[in-house]
């Protein structure tokens, strides 16, 4: 017996493998049989997963591109959109185009209107923000020489100061801490508040009655009523 069990062994490790499928009993070749089919499905799965995954990670990376090609795109019409927009403002300050208000006048990327109102330093900051804006705070160099431009006079900017400051010259004070980067409605009688003398500021007690000067944010250029404004002859709409 010992003899026979050692013969089939050494059957079974030098047969082909069609030999070796005949010394399982039935049960034995379906269970192998099946077992087969369902590797051959599994490395199928496998392989068309790993394929699934390189398609997937390969759209990826165009959408990616594509998306950053289109943001590039969207980024350089607008560029181009305001500078046009910009040059047909120089023409006709009214142009439709404008992304300010009516009689709202547009530098760089805000909008500015002149009150001709006599209010108080109060009154002038909820008059302005009843129209979604600020009073004036001259915060960089290009917006100083704007305002500079219209050579004002007896207009309330976004100062306050607890102390009389006198005259200033203009141009020192755009980095003076006494500018208001937000509405308030603390100020008292017992304040200052600044206001535009030509070149010069000047603080006059809040209660005073000056006309004003409010700002906001312009809105963006549309860029396909814009760029479809020119026509052939070189006019604009």
């Amino acid at each position: 017996m010992s003899e026979e069990i050692t013969y089939a062994d050494l059957k079974f490790q030098d047969s082909s493998e069609k030999e070796n499928i005949y010394e399982f009993d039935g049960v034995g070749i379906k269970v192998y049989t099946t077992l087969k089919i369902e590797t051959g499905k599994l490395n199928k799965m496998q392989n068309f997963k790993e394929e699934l995954q390189k398609n997937v990670s390969l759209q990826l990376i165009h959408n990616k591109n594509s998306s950053k090609m289109i943001r590039d795109l969207s980024i350089t019409l607008q560029e181009i959109a305001t500078k046009l927009c910009h040059e047909l403002y120089k023409r006709e300050p009214e142009h439709k185009c404008k992304p300010c208000p009516k009689a709202w006048m547009w530098h760089e990327d805000s909008c500015y209107t002149l009150s001709d109102r006599y209010e108080t330093w109060q009154e002038s900051v909820m008059s302005c923000s009843a129209q979604n804006a600020s009073l004036l705070t001259i915060k960089s160099k290009s917006v100083l020489e704007f305002i500079k431009s219209k050579k004002l006079r007896g207009y309330w900017l976004g100062l306050s100061s607890e102390e009389h400051q006198g005259y200033q010259n203009l141009d020192e004070t755009i980095i003076s801490s006494n500018w208001l980067t937000q509405r308030r409605n603390d100020v008292n009688d017992r304040m200052f508040c600044g206001y535009i003398d030509t070149s010069y500021i000047s603080y006059a007690d809040c209660t005073y009655s000056k006309m004003f000067i409010c700002e906001k944010l312009a809105n963006p250029v549309e860029v396909k009523s814009t760029l479809l404004s020119e026509i052939p002859d070189g006019k604009y709409s």
